[in-house]
């Protein structure tokens, strides 16, 4: 997912007290609402736009009231375009054990389940991310299960691993290039949906599908991101 956020003043609905499964789906609720990721219609999120106050918050303000960036608040194009391709190849994940690393909404779980996969397990170490994913679920009528465990470096035990958006920082980049080669050299199949972010090693990849994902301005530096779907080699 792309970690660039919409700029604003808003401090109104502050995160107060210790977060339980109860307070984070309260807050979701209150600062997002059901839409349909325009590259995904046949999926509804509950995400953030111009309407909620969470929009408009600065990395700054997010953190002094003790928020994480929300990055699953909104629908990226990397993920857009993944869940994009599971749907229409659902012989992809059909059967498999499927798990979707830094899911942030669960968008591409979602779309997992959708396609028939056997087993799908999200995995994101955002405190929020599980709420998100729940309510998500509901909406969908689908169910995967949940792990808040870092799993960088360790085995998946998973026969796909799907990863959205998550070349966007030099260091995890680096965390994850050798993870994911090692990983498909051992038989994961290991895609990648990124929308051009700049640590994307796509000398170890090759592309599988391209997509005209429609995003906001307010999140990216364009209306359309050209996102490819890659698999690592």
């Amino acid at each position: 997912m792309a970690r660039s956020l919409p700029h604003g003043r808003s401090r109104r609905g502050a995160v107060r007290g210790r977060l339980t499964p109860a307070s984070a789906e309260a807050f979701i609720r209150a600062n997002t609402a059901l839409a349909a990721p325009p590259h995904v219609p046949e999926i509804r999120l509950h995400l953030a736009d111009e309407a909620h106050t969470l929009w408009t918050r600065t990395e700054e303000e997010l953190q002094a009231i003790g928020l994480p960036p929300p990055f699953w608040a909104f629908a990226w194009a990397g993920g857009q375009g993944l869940a994009r391709y599971v749907l229409d190849h659902p012989e992809t994940v059909r059967g498999l054990s499927v798990l979707d690393f830094a899911t942030g909404s669960g968008l591409v779980a979602i779309a997992a389940c959708m396609a028939g996969a056997g087993h799908v397990r999200a995995a994101d170490t955002d405190p929020f991310s599980p709420a998100a994913c729940r309510l998500n679920m509901a909406a969908n009528g689908v169910v995967f299960s949940l792990t808040g465990e870092d799993l960088i470096g360790r085995d998946p035990d998973a026969a796909v691993l799907l990863a959205g958006d998550v070349f966007y920082d030099r260091t995890l980049a680096g965390m994850l290039t050798p993870w994911f080669a090692g990983l498909a050299a051992a038989g994961t199949q290991v895609l990648v949906g990124d929308p051009g972010r700049a640590y994307l090693p796509k000398e170890r990849m090759e592309p599988l599908a391209v997509y005209s994902v429609p995003v906001t301005r307010a999140l990216e530096d364009a209306e359309v991101k050209r996102t490819t779907v890659w698999r690592f080699s």
